[in-house]
């Protein structure tokens, strides 16, 4: 009788561990779960900030005396990217190199019915995809004064010429356009009658790429040091 009271006892105190037991086990998972998370999340912003330190922003030009408002500075967004691929199969694995215009900032200098006098600063991020075959690659680019008419003024092509170092699938440079100059009738014509484009040289084909908003970026972020000269 004794025997069976302590092998009753035995199954109970069992019977009370083995949920204990596995709750604790549950509580460990979950920790370890959560702590694999909040470790994830964090490796992600950190990311995230060393992307945003490295896409810098265009700097700001040094002021200059204007009479009135300096013209209108954007990016055309049909122009506004530049997306090669081999043998034209729009895949990522297809991709040769990416640009785009990243940002743009500018400042004027006029006064009485002298021409308008525009300096631009243009910001690119440049990709090297897996269909690249240098590191080497010459962006074209254009800058255009239009009035506000949409009618173009003048329009001038330059080249932007970029080595990717080893190992970098991403690049920033940044070109300083000046002596782009705008003549005016007469004092009364302002700054603002005028806009001024930039865009990459592109394809009627990669327009239209544009334009249906289709994005393929390559995903590895350098710092900015992209071997490339801005213009003087």
């Amino acid at each position: 009788m004794r025997r069976l009271l302590l092998l009753l006892s035995a199954v109970s105190v069992a019977s009370a561990v083995l949920p204990a037991t596995q709750a604790y086990a549950q509580q460990t998972r979950r920790e370890r779960e959560e702590e694999q998370r909040s470790k994830a999340e964090k490796e992600k912003a950190e990311k995230e900030k060393q992307r945003k330190k490295d896409q810098k922003a265009p700097a700001p030009l040094q002021p200059r005396l204007a009479s009135g408002p300096c013209p209108y500075v954007k990016v055309l967004y049909d122009a506004g990217r530049d997306v090669e691929f081999k043998d034209n199969k729009e895949s990522l694995a297809q991709v040769a190199y990416t640009g785009e215009i990243d940002g743009v900032s500018s400042d004027c200098a006029y006064k009485g019915d002298e021409p308008i006098q525009v300096a631009v600063n243009v910001l690119f991020a440049l990709g090297r995809g897996p269909q690249a075959e240098s590191a080497e690659k010459n962006y074209r680019y254009w800058v255009a004064v239009t009035d506000r008419n949409r009618a173009v003024i003048n329009k001038e092509y330059f080249d932007l010429r970029v080595r990717f170092p080893e190992g970098k699938d991403r690049v920033y440079a940044t070109e300083i356009i000046k002596d782009i100059e705008i003549p005016r009738a007469s004092a009364s014509v302002a700054g603002n009658n005028f806009e001024i484009l930039v865009g990459f040289d592109v394809t009627p084909q990669q327009a239209e790429f544009n334009v249906e908003g289709k994005r393929f970026h390559i995903n590895a972020v350098s710092s900015a040091d992209a071997s490339a000269a801005p213009k003087q």
